[in-house]
């Protein structure tokens, strides 16, 4: 393909949408529509990390300034751990506002995350919100679709195409070309959304972005661009094939809806049908079964403990636990916190690949649909996506069960074993232990483990572009001007 042909064509293609009022129109409604996401993220983002850092400090000042108290009660006081939302979760909001961003962390119990967006919004969030990530996602689409249904239909319908072929250009020539000015018209509108994304960074308290965060939106930026040489092309060969302009209009806003409203809605169903997930209720009397199975580590007359005192006091050669070197009430409990916490982990571990395996139909369909594939991949490296979510869960168990244990050993460690008297004053211990427990920190996930979880949809991505390639290849031996 002759490189001046190519740029020729696109040309024409920018030429005309800049003529046609309509179309100006609709790039200004679009980059109003993408000021407005931008800038009702950035009032999310900023409003909920703002209330995230105050509800942090005076969690963290309550829990140091306890009294002396024993470390058990400590450990039923419990912890809070809240989600930080990630330097691009102003870009895609993802299922962030579904999920959640606080749990309660408490000694022989999971808590589930609470404090969702939707929980405390009125009904019109069943219709979504506007991100920039939407605006990309569907109406930039929208746009191409509208600008490239008659970039070579109404050619043939004006008798402009023969004359065009008799020119030299070929058939891959003219679909590349147009493509390429279709893909262009879009690059411009995607420019805005980057020059935003810039400037809420620098207003987020945070103007010098970490290396992670600019890679992130490195390959956004990649994704999008093919993302939308795909939709370009499917708009150009839909024209081309089609006899009438009308034709090809109407079979383009056809795609449009199946690809970006009804398929994604029915993927999604498919998902849950195909691997349906416990309620709240059959889940939490699943985990309480199997707990009243292992024993109650604050029975003491429970099976299974009485043979594990007995079990001790025989390694030990002592006659009661007052004589064991260490507090056996301490080690039962940690005893219990070990089976309780394998317990609730292994039904959550079950309910998680659950509901991967209901992405997995979504991810699935990225090779049907190049809509899910954008959306799943923009909701990774935005940090907003499934993933994002269950590496909180499970970095929040991890300190839970850490803390928990650390409250058992001090237990173990500091408190007698000796029973006190009715009017004795309870064991405690000096505040300084809890208070020099380190608070929680949230790793996110890398860029590799992001990469790792939607390699399927950047596949899809790549798999689109080869197959519009084959597509172009075979169309260019069969189509006609006329």
């Amino acid at each position: 393909m002759r490189k001046e042909v190519l740029i020729l064509l696109a040309k024409q293609v920018l030429n005309n949408a800049v003529r046609n009022k309509a179309v100006l129109a609709l790039c200004g409604i679009i980059l109003l529509l993408m000021a407005y996401a931008a800038f009702s993220g950035y009032s999310a983002y900023k409003k909920q990390t703002e209330s995230r850092k105050k509800n942090e400090a005076e969690i963290r000042h309550n829990w140091e300034h306890m009294p002396d108290k024993h470390p058990h009660r400590m450990a039923h006081y419990g912890y809070i751990a809240f989600r930080p939302k990630a330097a691009l979760s102003f870009f895609d909001f993802g299922i962030e506002s579904y999920t959640g961003n606080a749990v309660f962390l408490e000694a022989h119990r999971q808590n589930t995350v609470n404090f969702s967006e939707a929980g405390f919004s009125t009904g019109l969030l069943r219709f979504g919100e506007i991100s920039i990530a939407l605006v990309l996602q569907l109406l930039v689409p929208l746009l191409l679709f509208f600008l490239g249904f008659n970039t070579i239909a109404a050619e043939r319908e004006n008798n402009t195409l023969k004359v065009l072929l008799s020119q030299g250009a070929n058939w891959k020539e003219i679909i590349a070309g147009k493509s390429l000015g279709l893909l262009t018209m879009a690059l411009l509108l995607l420019l805005p959304a980057v020059i935003m994304t810039v400037g809420i960074w620098a207003l987020q308290n945070n103007s010098s972005s970490t290396g992670d965060e600019v890679m992130r939106l490195l390959w956004l930026l990649v994704s999008y661009t093919v993302f939308f040489a795909i939709v370009s092309v499917i708009a150009v060969t839909v024209s081309a094939i089609s006899k009438t302009a009308k034709m090809a209009l109407i079979s383009l806003i056809g795609i449009w809806l199946l690809f970006g409203i009804v398929l994604p809605r029915a993927t999604q169903a498919l998902g849950n049908w195909l691997h349906p997930s416990p309620s709240k209720i059959e889940f939490e009397t699943a985990v309480e079964k199997d707990l009243i199975q292992k024993g109650d580590s604050h029975n003491p007359d429970d099976a299974y403990y009485k043979a594990l005192k007995d079990s001790m006091l025989k390694a030990y050669k002592a006659s009661s636990v007052e004589q064991l070197p260490f507090n056996y009430g301490g080690f039962q409990m940690k005893e219990g916190e070990k089976i309780s916490a394998q317990i609730y982990t292994k039904h959550l571990d079950s309910l998680l690949d659950t509901y991967e395996s209901q992405n997995g139909v979504a991810r699935a369909t990225s090779f049907v649909n190049p809509f899910m594939a954008i959306k799943n991949v923009s909701m990774a490296f935005s940090g907003t996506d499934f993933g994002a979510y269950t590496r909180f869960q499970k970095e929040a168990e991890a300190y839970r069960y850490r803390l928990a244990q650390h409250m058992n050993d001090l237990q173990m460690k500091l408190i007698s074993n000796k029973k006190l008297a009715d009017t004795a004053k309870p064991y405690s211990i000096s505040k300084a232990y809890w208070a020099a427990f380190p608070d929680f920190s949230y790793k996110p996930l890398s860029q590799k483990e992001v990469m790792k979880n939607e390699i399927i949809s950047i596949i899809a991505l790549v798999f689109w572009i080869a197959v519009l390639l084959i597509i172009i290849n075979r169309l260019s031996k069969k189509l006609k001007a006329i």
